[in-house]
């Protein structure tokens, strides 16, 4: 089941955030930097998000799994329990979030992130060739869905 993200279960979405987004970046960024990203730092941030015009779900099946944020057509912060990763969850967050779009649905992926990558690719997304810097020599792919 998936559902809205509201201010009584939005702790629960900075959870699934923080443990996610750590695990993602435990390899390219440093543990300082790993470390600011905790549960509470991640709630003001998708609170900022939802003030933004996002609009934010939570994947639950037997709890709270993954989650997802789609601002106009645009699919971010789609991220999964590193526990229940491979099991379908980032898939049915990812076709959600498509279908809330109006307009083929694009996103951000760092270039280092290649588990991500293919993730999108497999599901018919592909570079357009746009990027974005950042400190470090990291840098950010946008992908667009080639099929809708």
């Amino acid at each position: 089941m998936i559902i809205p993200v509201t201010q009584s279960n939005q702790m629960q979405a900075a959870i699934i955030h923080s443990e996610s987004w750590k695990a993602s970046h435990r390899e390219i960024c440093s543990a300082q930097f790993v470390a600011l990203h905790t549960p509470e730092r991640q709630k003001r941030y998708l609170a900022s998000q939802i003030e933004k015009g996002a609009k934010l779900y939570m994947l639950i099946d037997h709890k709270a799994v993954g989650i997802v944020c789609v601002h106009n057509n645009q699919i971010e912060n789609l991220y999964v329990l590193p526990g229940e990763q491979n099991k379908g969850y980032g898939t049915q967050l990812l076709e959600f979030a498509i279908k809330q779009c109006t307009a083929a649905p694009s996103l951000w992926v760092l270039s280092t992130n290649c588990g991500a990558r293919r993730f999108y690719e497999r599901h018919g997304f592909l570079p357009t060739g746009n990027t974005v810097e950042h400190a470090g020599g990291l840098y950010e792919l946008e992908m667009r869905l080639a099929r809708r």
